[in-house]
C-alpha cells in the first residue's frame, strides 16, 4: 500500500519507502531541502514541519512536530506544511517577514525550524500574546533568540481573510489505516482493535510505535531496524480521557501537549503533573510523545514515572481477554523490561482523587530545559491539622534500573511530626536507596548526595507554602 498525504497542497504518493525513512529523510531526498538535519533526535528543532491535527475538543489545529523522528508511513492520511509551503503566492507569511525586520536570522541554519514552530504559534486557537514554549525546541547556535523572541512577540492576530484560517475551519483531519511494505520492513497503523490484536497474535515479534520520539532516535541513530512497526495513533479507545470526583483516567494514546491542555480545560490541579510537563523535552517533542509510550518504554530516566508513581497511579492493561489494572510501581521488572504480557497493552492510566494537597517534581540535569534527568524526583504530602504525616509519597529516576518507589521513606513518614528531624531521618535513609551507576550525566556517588538534598528541599517549600502547619 502507497503513502499518501498533502504536502503544501499538493498530493503525495509514495511506493515502496522503508517504513525507517523519516519524513525529514524523504522531504530532502525529493528536494525540499529547505528542511534541515541538525540532530535527528529530536533535540534541535532544525527538521521542524507543521500539521493539521484534532484537538480533544475536536478542534483542528496546526502542530509544529520533529520531522526527523516520524517514519514517513506514519504521515499516511496527514497534512503537511513543510517551510517551502509557508509563503502565500510569493509573498513572504508574516511569521517570515517578521523574522527579516528583526534580524532574527542569522547563519540560516535554524530558521526553517522556528518558521515553523513560529508559524502554528501564529495559529495556535485563542493565542493571546506570545508563548516561549512554542520554540522551546528549535535550538539557536547562534545564540540569537533575542531578535528571533522580538519578531515572535511582534505577531498579531491573524486578519479573518487570511486563506489559513479558512483551511482550519474547514478540515476535518483524521488518520487512517495502513498497510505498507517497503525495504523488506513492514509499517502497519490499524483503526480498530480487534485489527490490532489480530495483527500480534499473528505476528508476535511486532514492535508497537506510538509517538516514536525514542523508538526512531535507535532506528537514525543506531540504524536498529524493526521487522514490523504496528502504530497505535489511530486507535480511539487509547485517546479517552475523564475525570470523577475518585479517579482520574488519562487514555495511554494522549500526547503530553493533549494532556497540558487538557488539564488546564477542566481545571484540574495536579501540580506534580504541572511542573513536569514544561521540563519534559519540549514541545515539538509533547506533541509525539504519548503518555503511555513515555511508561512503555520502561526508561530508569523518564520524567513520567516517578511523577505517577508518587501519585500512586495504576495502569489499565489491555488484551483480547480484557482489561486488567496494574499498580504502577508493579510494572517495572528490569531495565527497560515491564509486566505486560504477550499481545497485551497500556490502555489508560488511572490516578486516585483526591491527590495529596503538596506536591513537587524536581529533575536535576546539566540544562534546565530539553535535557535528559541525572536524577528527577517526585514528592506528594497530606497533613492532619496537627502535622502529622497522613500521606507522604516520594519516587525517583535516575537510581536504579527501573523508576522507584521509596516504600521505606514512606513507611517511616507516615504517622509522624513533619518536622525537621523527620526530615533528617528520611535523608539519612535515602542515601541507602537504589542503585545508582556512573555514567557521563553523573557519578554515582553525586546522585545519593541529591536525594537528601531533595528530601530538605521538598521540606523547605512544604513549610513556605500557605495553609500548611
Amino acid at each position: 500500500m502507497s503513502v499518501r498525504f498533502q504536502l503544501n497542497g499538493q498530493a503525495i504518493e509514495v511506493n515502496d519507502a522503508d517504513p525507517h525513512l523519516t519524513l525529514l529523510e524523504w522531504l530532502r531526498r525529493s528536494g525540499r531541502t529547505g528542511t534541515k538535519e541538525g540532530c535527528a533526535e529530536g533535540e534541535c528543532g532544525a527538521c521542524a514541519v507543521a500539521w493539521l491535527t484534532r484537538d480533544e475538543q475536536g478542534h483542528t489545529r496546526l502542530e509544529a512536530v520533529n520531522s526527523c523522528l516520524i517514519p514517513l508511513p506514519a504521515v499516511h492520511g496527514r497534512v503537511v506544511t513543510s517551510v517551502e509551503g509557508v509563503a502565500q503566492k510569493g509573498k513572504l507569511h508574516v511569521v517570515q517577514q517578521a523574522l527579516v525586520e528583526h534580524a532574527g536570522s542569522q547563519c540560516g541554519y535554524c530558521t526553517p525550524g522556528f518558521v515553523m514552530s513560529l508559524f502554528c504559534e501564529y495559529y495556535r486557537p485563542g493565542r493571546e500574546g506570545y508563548d516561549r514554549e512554542a520554540i522551546s525546541g528549535n535550538l539557536c547556535r547562534c545564540t540569537g533568540y533575542r531578535p528571533i523572541e522580538d519578531a515572535a512577540r511582534s505577531l498579531q492576530a491573524p486578519p479573518a481573510d487570511d486563506p489559513k484560517l479558512a483551511e482550519l475551519s474547514a478540515a476535518r483531519p483524521s488518520l487512517p489505516s495502513i498497510d505498507h511494505v517497503g525495504g523488506g520492513h513492514r509499517f502497519v497503523r490499524p483503526t480498530e482493535l480487534t485489527q490490532l490484536f489480530t495483527l500480534l497474535e499473528r505476528e508476535p515479534a511486532a514492535t508497537l510505535i506510538a509517538g516514536g520520539t525514542d523508538l526512531i532516535v535507535y532506528a537514525n541513530q543506531r540504524y536498529q531496524r524493526f521487522p514490523l512497526l504496528v502504530s497505535l495513533e489511530a486507535l480511539t479507545e487509547l485517546q479517552v480521557s475523564r475525570a470523577t470526583p475518585t479517579q482520574l483516567t488519562l487514555g495511554a494514546g494522549m500526547t503530553l501537549a493533549q494532556l497540558e491542555r487538557w488539564l488546564d480545560q477542566h481545571g484540574l490541579e495536579l501540580p506534580a503533573l504541572e511542573q513536569v510537563l514544561p521540563l519534559f523535552s519540549s514541545r515539538l517533542i509533547r506533541q509525539r510523545a504519548t503518555i503511555g509510550g513515555s511508561l512503555g518504554t520502561a526508561s530508569p530516566i523518564g520524567d513520567l514515572a516517578p511523577v505517577l508513581l508518587a501519585l500512586r497511579a495504576t495502569l489499565v492493561l489491555l488484551s483480547r481477554s480484557g482489561e486488567r489494572e496494574l499498580p504502577l510501581r508493579d510494572f517495572f521488572t528490569g531495565y527497560r523490561r515491564t509486566a505486560l504480557m504477550p499481545n497485551e497493552l497500556i490502555q489508560g492510566v488511572r490516578i486516585p482523587l483526591p491527590v495529596p494537597h503538596f506536591q513537587r517534581f524536581y529533575k536535576v540535569s546539566k540544562r534546565v530545559l530539553d535535557d535528559i534527568s541525572t536524577v528527577a524526583a517526585a514528592f506528594t504530602l497530606e497533613l492532619d491539622a496537627d502535622a502529622t504525616v497522613r500521606e507522604f509519597s516520594a519516587a525517583f529516576g535516575g537510581i536504579a534500573a527501573t523508576p522507584l518507589t521509596a516504600d521505606s521513606l514512606q513507611d517511616a513518614a507516615r504517622g509522624q511530626r513533619w518536622n525537621a528531624e523527620l526530615i533528617e531521618e528520611l535523608a539519612r535513609q535515602a542515601t541507602s536507596l537504589g542503585t545508582p551507576q556512573d555514567d557521563f550525566r553523573g557519578s554515582a556517588s553525586y546522585r545519593r548526595a541529591l536525594l537528601p538534598s531533595l528530601l530538605r528541599k521538598f521540606y523547605a517549600e512544604s513549610m513556605e507554602a500557605g495553609g500548611l502547619p
